[in-house]
């Protein structure tokens, strides 16, 4: 091979690659898109919009859609930057394929007629008859998104991604994975080997963003609470599915075990302080009270070693995007998210200065809001 083949070979790939990327993401983008068309379509029909709801629809300008679809672009083009950067493995990029995204959307669809008649009769506490619900936070025991059986079944454990993904129009994940390179530089600082680096992410959910962790620190220590038990069973299924993580082994050079993961509320950790090197939380604290949102911050300082990072993803607040705070303030009713207006108005920054963090970076990537706090060392 000639010097020019050796220099165009890895040129070329990476071209490729990125341009597979952007397909695969315009794909999930136009698929999200019609499934929101249409189901808002039958859904009107079956319960016609009142006259603020038109109106509200009515005052979407195409400016404001020109912007949303440059924050997309640009969310996009950050995702594969930090990629090439070597911020985590672009294998990563495609880690939800068309074969797992479509396998489950049958199933979205037939969850959609009992989630449409629970919004229209605004009915945000009804279980099914086998799901504990003893033991639970009064503000969890609810059918956010007006889902069913809220976070604490099987079932919606197992259509949850794809739910959110439609919701964001393929997007939720590169939203993620935006905690990852501020992550990486908060960690650089701990001069210790990365076997030894120890990262908690607090309401793991079904355990996406301890996946993508495990892509950016292939050797450290992860672990995971949520308050679901379902969803920790879900987790546990992905992560034990992923090549990345293997069975502990105690004898052997072991470098990529399973995140230990456990039930809890994250206003309580079940862990000794100054535990852990990095701290992460994603989507929580919209779906919080916000005198729960301070004792969680309480608790993941609590836990964060001196010196560590503690970065919140979450969504857009209110000060963000003046122009469509009408729209942040009806997804309030529309998915069933109780303490959303609040949440869009409330300073986490002064949360977090109050728990004790300090230097705090804010920025923001398309629709979702971070919060990068470090622990004085």
């Amino acid at each position: 091979m000639s010097i020019y083949q050796n220099a165009i070979a890895p040129a070329m790939t990476d071209f490729l690659t990125q341009l597979t990327y952007q397909t695969l993401q315009q794909g999930k983008s136009y698929f999200g898109l019609a499934h929101k068309a249409v189901s808002n379509q039958l859904f009107n029909l079956v319960s016609p919009p009142n006259e603020a709801q038109k109106a509200l629809l009515k005052s979407v300008k195409p400016e404001l859609l020109q912007d949303l679809q440059q924050r997309t672009e640009t969310l996009l083009k950050k995702d594969w930057q930090d990629a090439e950067q070597g911020i985590y493995p672009s294998e990563i990029l495609f880690d939800n394929p068309w074969d797992s995204f479509l396998k489950v959307y049958p199933w979205v669809c037939l969850d959609i007629p009992s989630t449409w008649e629970r919004s229209r009769e605004q009915r945000t506490k009804e279980f099914s008859p086998d799901i504990e619900t003893a033991g639970y936070p009064s503000y969890y025991v609810r059918n956010f998104h007006n889902q069913t059986d809220g976070y604490l079944s099987d079932q919606s454990a197992e259509l949850y991604d794809l739910q959110v993904e439609l919701l964001f129009n393929g997007t939720a994940d590169a939203m993620r994975r935006r905690i990852l390179a501020p992550l990486r530089r908060g960690m650089q600082q701990f001069e210790q080997p990365e076997r030894e680096l120890r990262i908690l992410d607090i309401a793991c959910g079904t355990g996406r963003t301890l996946k993508m962790l495990r892509g950016a620190f292939p050797k450290a220590q992860l672990f995971g609470t949520d308050l679901s038990q379902a969803y920790l069973r879900k987790a546990n299924e992905l992560l034990s599915q992923v090549s990345n993580f293997l069975p502990f082994n105690p004898f052997g050079n072991q470098t990529k075990d399973l995140p230990q993961l456990i039930q809890s509320n994250a206003e309580a950790l079940p862990y000794q302080d100054n535990y852990f090197e990095g701290t992460s939380c994603v989507f929580l604290f919209h779906e919080l009270p916000g005198p729960v949102r301070q004792r969680v911050i309480d608790e993941a300082f609590r836990v964060t070693r001196p010196g560590g990072t503690f970065i919140i993803c979450d969504s857009i607040q209110a000060i963000d995007m003046p122009e469509i705070q009408p729209f942040l303030e009806n997804f309030q009713t529309t998915f069933h998210e109780p303490f959303y207006c609040d949440y869009i108005q409330d300073s986490l920054e002064a949360r977090l200065d109050k728990a004790g963090f300090g230097q705090v970076e804010v920025f923001t990537h398309f629709v979702s809001k971070y919060w990068v706090a470090h622990k004085p060392a």
